[in-house]
């Protein structure tokens, strides 16, 4: 008695909304650990806190990012990503060479979540007409 094989499950299709977000936030979590490295080299948190936590504070900003960008096909998780977004804005208050990253990436997110929503609008129309037209 042999076993047949197992089929693999079919992909879920993912939006270009999803499919932004989640490449944007990915990167920036790279720009996160290398801000924190940054605030540890500069010495740039209030005297009384050790620098180290600058380290522990880009890392985990950035696994952040890493999480969230698996939830981006939820409002949730783009809200999620947005906030994420003003928390790595905020870091401009250590080391003011951050606000250049906030603003690129944040730029990019906004243009993320607005086109890629676009695009996933006009993409379900094409596939209702499709559908509607028996293609």
């Amino acid at each position: 008695m042999s076993r047949s094989p197992r089929q693999p499950r079919p992909r879920r299709q993912r939006g270009a909304r999803e499919s932004l977000l989640s490449v944007i936030l990915g990167f920036e979590s790279i720009v996160a650990f290398l801000a924190g490295l940054s605030v540890y080299g500069l010495r740039a948190l209030p005297q009384g806190v050790e620098p180290w936590w600058g380290i522990v504070g880009g890392v985990t900003l950035g696994i952040l990012m890493i999480v969230v960008s698996a939830f981006t096909r939820y409002r949730a998780g783009v809200i999620a990503g947005g906030l994420l977004q003003v928390v790595v804005a905020l870091g401009a208050f250590l080391v003011p060479a951050v606000l250049i990253a906030a603003a690129v990436f944040g730029a990019l997110y906004v243009y993320g979540t607005i086109k890629g929503g676009a695009l996933d609008e006009r993409n379900a129309t094409l596939a209702a007409e499709a559908e509607k037209n028996g293609d």
